[in-house]
Order: C-alpha cells, then structure tokens, then sequence
C-alpha cells in the first residue's frame, strides 16, 4: 500500500508538538512541577493528569501494535537486552538536572514560548551536551561503561512487559498488560473528584496521550512502507533537541525530521498559548548564581537524558507506551532524582562540592 511522502511525518510533527505544546502551557502542565507537588505539597492531581495520559497512550499504541500497524522492535526501546543500569543512572541525572532547572527538556520548550530566555541557554546546554554523548567526546561512557551493564533477556522476544508475561505462559499477554496497566493507572487518575472538576486539566492529559499515539501513526503508519529513512517513533526532548541545534546552527540534519519539527511545534504551541492567556514575558536570569545553577542543570539533563533513552516524555510517555522494560526503571530514577534535587535546593545544602554551581538557600524557580 503506498503511503504519504516522508516530509509528510515532518508536517506532522510539526502539528503534534504544536498541539502538546499549546495544552501544556495552557493547563500547566509541567513533570517536573508534578513531582514537586506531590513531594512538597502532598497535591498528586499533576502526576493523576499524567497517569491518564499514559493510559490512553497505552492503550492507543497497543492498539496499533495488536492491528500490525506498528513493529516495536523497529523503536530503540525494546531491545533485547534490558538497559537497567543506564536507564537507572540516567533517570537519576536527569532527575537532579530538572530540580536545578526547575523543569524538564519538555517544559523548557514550553517556557521557552512564553519568552524565557534562561530556557534559549538550558536547552542550548541541553542539546549540545546530548549530541557530545551520542556521538562526541561523551559517547564512550555511554558505550564502554553503562550501556555494558544491560541484562540480556534471551527467553523475551523483545524488551517489554507483555512478552515479559507471556514468557510466564499466561494467555492474551499483551492485552492483560495493556487493561491491567492502562486500567489501573486511569482509575488511579480519575478517581480523584478534585481532578475531574477541573476539566481543563483532564482535557490535557488526554491530549498529551492522543499526542503520543499520533506520533506512532505519523512514522509508522502513514508514511510510504518503502522509505526507509523514516523511523517508527514519537514524541522524545532529548535526540530531536540536538539535532535540531544542529540543523538549526550547523546545517546539519533535516529540518523535516519528525523529531526536530515537534521541537519547533511545541515552541510555537506554547508561544501560541501564553498569547491568549496574556503570558507572553521576556525573562533573563536574575543573577549569577541562578544562570550556574541552570548550566549545571541543563548539563545533567542532556547526559541523563541520553543514557535513559529519553526524557519525562520519551520514557516516561513513548516508551512507556509500548510497556518497554526500561520505562519504570528510567521513570523511577527521575522522580528519584528530582526529589533529592529538591531536597538540595528547598533544605539549602550546599553543592559546591559539584562544581561550585548552587550555594546555600538557593532555590528552584
């Protein structure tokens, strides 16, 4: 069957990040800021918003992959081998550099709409320090040190929780996983009265899951079968921010390329966003010690995103929407992260011992 163009998917992604990104300014919405709630305030409603999401993210993509229309071995996060330790230690870093910055990859994107100008140079850091550890003077701890710590799982077909329980021999494994997992995480969502009252915020988190879905069916479902060059894949902050860097600053890459033309849609969805809501505000960094702190910030996230395999969104969404094995471990070590950041910042302890970026009584944003 003959499918679209290849910068088909790029338009497409141009239109799913504009969407994602306009909801997310206009409910808020930010990972970071719901794991801050729910440590802090004991207020989980934000991290509810994004189990729903997740739920019909999950139930959207296996529904693809039940139908045949999309081949999660063809993705990078079902491999063979389990990625434990990177996916651990990367979640952890990137966990510490969304405390520091005081938002995640995502949420950059988004406040970088609303004319924040700390968010230009996180993401700038960000990218170039993610491209250093894909492919520059980084890479080698990735490939030599962590990336050798992955348990191979010879007995799964692939990395996932579904070939995970049909390894036990149960029955129907992939549509257990899918009414057991997505099922429990929407009743956790929507049995909470407060969330369903706020209809703005129900009405965003399922859009981020329709967002993530869209995303599988603009790489693997749509696009001509005989391109090659197009990948199965959806929305992720970390690889597509590089390369847009690239491409942007260097004339290195494709500008149609699904990840790089979300990155541009979620700047102009939330730009579009903090217009109609009258949010629409430069913003610099107050002093010195805040611009440190961001950089830091920004570095921690660019290697940790990379060793994960992701960001909040590329695991703790896309991933975690095919039930890959890596998505809990990098999801665990994020919010493991971002709350001892916290601690650092809020309890006022010093880290000058970590390169002398954040000093006593600083605090996130």
């Amino acid at each position: 069957m003959e499918g679209t163009p290849g910068y088909v998917a790029g338009l497409l992604g141009l239109v799913i990040g504009l969407v994602i990104g306009y909801a997310a300014r206009r409910a808020k919405l930010c990972t970071f800021a719901a794991i801050e709630d729910a440590a802090i305030g004991g207020d989980h409603r934000r991290m509810k918003v994004f189990a729903a999401a997740l739920a019909v993210a999950i139930v959207g993509t296996q529904s693809l992959v039940a139908a045949g229309l999309l081949e999660p071995r063809l993705t990078p996060y079902v491999p063979a081998a389990w990625p434990w330790a990177s996916a651990l230690a990367g979640g952890l870093l990137f966990g510490m550099g969304m405390a520091l910055v005081g938002t995640c990859a995502f949420g950059s994107l988004v406040r970088l709409g609303g004319g924040d100008l700390r968010s230009l140079v996180v993401l700038l850091v960000f990218g170039l320090v993610a491209q250093a550890t894909l492919r520059g003077v980084l890479a080698p701890v990735r490939t030599d040190v962590l990336d050798r710590g992955a348990v191979s799982l010879p007995s799964l077909a692939q990395g996932d929780v579904a070939a995970a329980v049909d390894a036990l021999g149960l029955p129907q494994a992939r549509l257990v996983s899918v009414l057991a997992i997505g099922g429990l995480l929407l009743l956790w969502a929507l049995a909470d009265p407060r969330l369903r009252r706020v209809r703005r915020l129900v009405v965003a988190g399922a859009t981020v899951g329709l967002c993530i879905l869209a995303g599988w069916i603009a790489t693997a479902v749509l696009p001509d079968p005989l391109d090659t060059e197009i990948r199965p894949q959806s929305l992720n902050f970390v690889a597509p921010v590089a390369r847009a860097i690239a491409t942007g600053l260097m004339g290195q890459g494709v500008a149609a390329d699904f990840g790089v033309a979300s990155v541009l849609g979620v700047v102009i969805g939330a730009a579009l966003a903090a217009r109609s809501l009258d949010e629409l505000r430069w913003e610099a960094f107050d002093d010195p010690r805040e611009m440190r702190r961001h950089l830091l910030g920004a570095g921690l996230m660019g290697f940790g995103g990379v060793l994960a395999g992701g960001c909040t969104i590329g695991q703790g969404m896309t991933a975690a929407s095919l039930l890959a094995l890596s998505a809990p471990v990098a999801i665990a070590g994020m919010i493991i992260g971002a709350r001892l950041g916290i601690f650092i910042l809020v309890e006022g302890v010093t880290v000058k011992a970590l390169l002398g970026a954040v000093s006593p009584g600083a605090r996130a944003d």
